[in-house]
């Protein structure tokens, strides 16, 4: 698969995760990519490890989707500083942006993305 540069390539419509609809919502999970643990912290909604998701909400936090597709980190962008994950679900191919936090492993990712 060929991943877009960082900050290149990516529709700037492309929906962001946190909108003003967002319900906190703290949960802890099994990543369904690489099976990590991860510990939830009312924000998280991918893999700290994988940097993979899962398709669960129509705003973030609502639980309200039923498609629950895992949803593949395709790019990154940057802006401000901030890291944007690009992610696009293989179940039903809908494109949205999630900021990072500073538990994930944003360098191993961008070391996948050249190898």
């Amino acid at each position: 698969m060929c991943f877009p540069s960082i900050g290149h390539g990516f529709d700037s419509r492309i929906p962001h995760s946190m909108s003003q609809k967002f319900i906190k919502n703290k949960e802890d999970f099994v990543c369904g990519h690489c099976q990590a643990e991860i510990i939830g912290n009312g924000f998280t909604n991918h893999c700290s490890k994988c940097l993979w998701s899962r398709h669960v909400d129509n705003f973030p936090g609502d639980r309200a989707n039923d498609c629950g597709g895992l949803m593949a980190p395709i790019g990154v962008e940057t802006m401000g500083g901030q890291y944007d994950i690009i992610h696009r679900c293989e179940k039903c191919g809908m494109v949205k942006k999630n900021k990072t936090a500073k538990e994930d492993d944003i360098g191993g990712y961008l070391t996948r993305m050249i190898e």
